[in-house]
């Protein structure tokens, strides 16, 4: 048989889908499984999103779409953004994609060559590391560990950048993390971005819309407007909208980077489908009264969540003020031994591994995310599963011996 790409090899299947196929297996079996571990909203969208869906069906052109995004969608994104505080973007600035993941890989293509340096905070969203191996690229973590808030601080970003990364990629709100960055946070890390104008900015900022505690949104071109020339903004319906299996991304940025993503699409996708850029529009235009209403529910859980944790001695989770994450540092359990199972905690994965088998409780270990001392907890399943999947994490760790 003829050889596979180098490329090819480095790629990895998701450690997040792994962990929730084990999970849908077991209760596949009949185990009454919490599932925590898929970074899913779990809502729907408002019913104006079906009903433009459907009128699309019905009103088919059966031609090709633009590689860009049609006008439409193109100013639909330009109201979304201008409401989130990014104003002054026009449809050059733009270019759409199948989810913000492929906008990612996109970018990557675009800014890197084999050898290039990325720069990103640890933890990080799992397909930022995958990406960038993919693509043959040099790796730069900076460590943020629970005892800094799992956020970048100035110190580190300037010391990463004197390294001179062609990328400098950034999550707020985090996933994993849940964390946000104010606005005090991100003027100060936007000053020393300006000290570095060799690196290009991706702001990876799906949940910008989901932040909690009236924090607000803050991004590095509101503070200084210097940086818009080299920074791009990305963004997707999934998270807010409840719509991650549409498919829809966006990215605002220079004119010059949008046009070389148009011309990636021209060669990958031709185009969103007519359907999905209805619903995208919809979504995007129509009443925003759920995205709201949720963004209330999920700060409700974080509540809950987080009171839970609090109560675990050894325990230490930094307070999240966005998305919908939870990541405890839980290297407390350690060396400890679950007394019932009688099988003793080494790591993260053992730790999953024994909370989902003991249990039925299913969390991503921390590694996935570049911080082995952590899980990840998506608390967006149904309402009635949460309290009692907490109660059972609860009692695991009073188990440990």
């Amino acid at each position: 048989m003829p050889q596979f790409a180098r490329r090819i090899g480095r790629a990895k299947p998701s450690a997040i889908m792994l962990v929730a196929e084990k999970a849908r297996r077991l209760k596949a079996e009949g185990r009454d499984i919490v599932n925590f571990s898929i970074g899913v909203p779990n809502f729907l969208p408002g019913l104006h999103v079906y009903a433009a869906a459907r009128e699309a069906l019905v009103n088919d052109s059966g031609q090709y779409g633009s590689n860009r995004g049609s006008d439409a969608l193109l100013d639909a994104f330009l109201a979304h953004l201008q409401r989130a505080g990014m104003a002054d973007y026009g449809r050059t600035n733009i270019a759409t994609g199948i989810g913000a993941k492929h906008l990612l890989y996109n970018l990557a293509e675009v800014l890197l060559d084999e050898g290039d340096a990325i720069a990103f905070a640890t933890p990080y969203w799992t397909s930022y590391l995958d990406i960038a191996e993919i693509l043959d690229a040099r790796i730069q973590q900076l460590p943020c560990g629970s005892e800094q808030d799992y956020k970048l601080v100035p110190q580190q970003l300037d010391a990463a950048l004197a390294m001179k990364p062609r990328v400098f990629l950034f999550n707020n709100p985090s996933n994993p993390t849940g964390m946000v960055y104010g606005r005090a946070e991100i003027e100060a890390l936007a000053e020393v971005l300006l000290r570095h104008p060799a690196t290009w900015i991706i702001t990876d900022d799906i949940y910008h819309r989901m932040i909690f505690d009236d924090v607000g949104y803050h991004n590095f071109v509101m503070c200084r407007p210097e940086l818009r020339e080299r920074t791009i903004f990305v963004d997707s319906l999934s998270k807010t909208y409840g719509m991650p299996g549409w498919r829809v991304g966006f990215m605002a940025g220079p004119e010059s980077v949008a046009r070389a993503v148009t011309t990636m699409n021209s060669n990958h996708i031709t185009n969103l489908p007519e359907v999905t850029t209805a619903a995208a529009i919809a979504a995007l235009s129509g009443p925003q009264d759920v995205p709201a209403a949720k963004r209330a529910e999920f700060q409700a859980k974080r509540d809950q969540v987080m009171a839970v944790f609090d109560a675990i001695p050894g325990v230490r989770c930094p307070r999240p003020q966005g998305a919908f994450y939870v990541f405890p540092d839980i290297s407390c359990a350690f060396g400890r031994r679950h007394a019932p199972s009688g099988r003793v905690i080494g790591t993260d994965v053992d730790l999953c591994d024994v909370l989902l088998d003991s249990k039925g409780v299913a969390c991503v270990p921390g590694t996935a995310f570049g911080e082995p001392r952590a899980l990840r907890i998506s608390y967006t399943c149904p309402t009635p599963q949460l309290a009692p999947g907490l109660a059972r994490i609860q009692e695991f760790f009073a188990e440990l011996a």
